[in-house]
């Protein structure tokens, strides 16, 4: 009787729960007064007893429903129910709108619903409110230093006491279409991400933002006319001359005159630094072998008054912008593959929609804003969720057999399975450890070893626990999931 009890309480604290949010708690625009905006709950996914999309539901009413049994976890993460007495076709699905903002370090996905509302003076306007966001961080950094770093292991292999030969990628061809797989990557973990939302909430519509950086303008530092795009900074010269007539013919770092220079990169090429002229300077000889890879900032740290002066001349990277002319065409072809209704928005409707809504700067409030608004006949955004669901890329393993050493020589044999005891590396699970130093519940996602000692990352730390103690929630997906709060500032930037 004691437990039925509680059990009673707390189901009919969760059905106030879920009417208070959904009446009035700057969750939902009631419906004897106009809603003046505000932030809401993350929505809950649900699923139809043959697993179809229905309307996202609050959490308050997910876990009623889970409490009377009504409904199940069919996923973790993102936390996902099925209903198992209810069918698509006794539920109203109006459908939501996914809308996207790419970017080159990370992508913002908003899904979102419109309603007409009736305002003060008897006029009708649409308010859009969003229910889920999802922040998703890409990692095609790591992947281009990975694969120079394979480039390195190999040009070694090919030169090291060998006759010369020419470099192979010189004499390779490429399908139309092909992309470098740091930047397909983009393309495709944004795809998969829609592709699963779509999934588990009925998008009826797909919004994403297409805009064209002009990377001529913004090497320039303004925006140029005419024939000024025929005419660079190297028009009519090369390289090495206009460094000598830029900096007098003298070192950038000690101004010696009469000595042989050098073209020594400000950011060096294993930092990251490009071949523009902007990152290049004359140094000479000592100077350069001084500086090596160290960055300008450190090696001209005791020299303010040279720092500044070198780094005038230093200008915002290009490679953000480079990669999102490069793939915004792609993702917008696979994303027709879905089989809802595309439509593309410039960059400069979803700022001056963010701004008229006073949205911050975020990933997933740009994709918020993503869309027509007609703010003129009093059409706003009045809701975003206070918790973003961040999806950061994390891969599913390496194809390599062996683990090189800082030289590229191969230091240890990697497993050839990665499946180990019923458990690969990114699985979700619980354990349970009886006793010990880590004694008790943890959750977390595993990294396997062979000998069934797993590693899994908790918020104390890494513990290891035996595959005895484990239970699998989710398989891996590639991704690591966090949640991050709206409201607060990010510490991830946005770039692109």
């Amino acid at each position: 009787m004691r437990g039925t009890s509680a059990r009673r309480r707390h189901a009919k604290h969760a059905a106030t729960a879920v009417e208070a949010a959904e009446n009035w708690s700057g969750d939902a625009p009631p419906n004897d007064q106009p809603y003046r905006g505000g932030f809401g709950a993350c929505r809950v996914f649900v699923l139809s007893r043959h697993g179809q999309p229905l309307m996202p539901c609050h959490p308050a009413r997910a876990r009623e429903l889970l409490a009377k049994g009504r409904a199940v976890v069919a996923r973790q993460t993102p936390f996902t129910i099925r209903i198992k007495d209810r069918t698509r076709a006794e539920s109203a699905v109006p459908g939501l709108h996914l809308r996207i903002d790419p970017g080159s370090k990370g992508t913002g996905l908003a899904l979102t619903d419109e309603k007409k509302e009736t305002d003060d003076h008897g006029a009708t306007v649409t308010v859009r409110r969003g229910l889920i966001s999802v922040e998703l961080r890409h990692r095609g950094d790591q992947i281009r230093a990975a694969l120079h770093q394979r480039a390195g292991y190999r040009r070694r292999r090919r030169s090291a006491n060998c006759r010369y030969r020419a470099p192979r990628s010189d004499n390779r061809t490429h399908p139309a279409g092909w992309l470098p797989p740091s930047l397909r990557h983009r393309v495709d973990t944004t795809f998969s991400l829609a592709d699963r939302l779509c999934r588990y909430a009925p998008v009826v519509e797909i919004h994403v933002e297409r805009t064209a950086f002009d990377t001529h303008a913004l090497s320039a530092g303004r925006t140029l006319e005419g024939a000024e795009y025929e005419h660079g900074t190297l028009a009519g010269t090369n390289a090495r001359a206009y460094l000598r007539a830029k900096w007098n013919n003298a070192c950038a770092y000690c101004e010696a005159t009469g000595v042989p220079l050098n073209v020594e990169h400000l950011t060096p090429r294993s930092r990251g630094g490009s071949h523009r002229i902007t990152n290049l300077v004359l140094a000479c000889v000592p100077c350069n072998q001084a500086k090596g890879t160290k960055p300008v900032k450190t090696f001209l740290a005791h020299r303010p008054g040279r720092l500044a002066k070198v780094l005038q001349q230093v200008r915002a990277p290009l490679e953000d912008a480079a990669a999102m002319n490069a793939t915004h065409w792609r993702l917008n072809a696979a994303l027709t593959t879905l089989g809802r209704p595309l439509y593309a928005w410039p960059g400069g409707l979803t700022k001056a929609n963010r701004d008229a809504a006073g949205l911050g700067k975020t990933h997933t409030l740009d994709a918020l804003a993503v869309g027509p608004l007609d703010h003129a006949n009093g059409d706003r955004i009045v809701r975003f969720p206070d918790q973003v669901l961040v999806a950061k890329a994390t891969g599913r393993g390496l194809y390599a057999r062996t683990t090189p050493d800082g030289y590229g020589f191969p230091r240890l044999l990697r497993p050839r399975t990665k499946q180990h005891f019923g458990y690969v590396t990114g699985d979700l699970v619980r354990a349970v450890v009886p006793s010990g130093k880590w004694a008790g519940t943890w959750t977390g996602r595993i990294s396997v070893r062979a000998r069934g000692q797993h590693s899994l990352a908790t918020a104390a730390g890494r513990i290891n626990v035996s595959h005895r103690n484990l239970r699998l929630l989710q398989r891996g997906d590639g991704y690591g999931y966090s949640v991050r709060l709206e409201a607060a500032r990010s510490t991830f930037r946005k770039i692109g």
